[in-house]
């Protein structure tokens, strides 16, 4: 009698703990998205208990989702340091004014180029 009541007792201890390592290991992408303070991280949370109702279908889809967002970049990939540098004004006024005088420069070629002159004849 004693060894039934053990293994029940064994087996109501084993059982909640399957249960909360489930609802741990669903809560993962919700406290990522937490940490990286993720603008998206109520509907990970949601997703993450409907994932519980779905078999674990869309799981693999919410860490994917609160693992690409990176504090500070968002969902941005930088491909080299020249794409995250930041410019002040006085660089951007700066490079305006060269872009002006390339562009001046490039209209003054366009006027002083001599146009062919059509002859008229057809040769197709």
């Amino acid at each position: 009698m004693f060894l039934d009541y053990m293994a029940l007792t064994i087996m109501i201890v084993v059982f909640l703990i399957l249960v909360y390592a489930a609802i741990y290991i669903h809560d993962i992408p919700y406290e990522m998205a937490k940490k990286r303070n993720h603008p998206h991280q109520d509907a990970i949370h949601f997703g993450g208990w409907l994932s519980l109702f779905t078999l674990h279908a869309i799981w693999p889809f919410l860490w994917i989702w609160a693992t690409l967002y990176k504090p500070g970049v968002g969902y941005g990939f930088m491909t080299s340091d020249t794409d995250n540098k930041q410019f002040d004004t006085k660089d951007l006024q700066q490079m305006i004014k060269e872009l002006q005088v390339r562009v001046s420069q490039l209209e003054s070629m366009i006027v002083s180029t001599p146009v062919p002159k059509n002859t008229g004849e057809n040769h197709d």
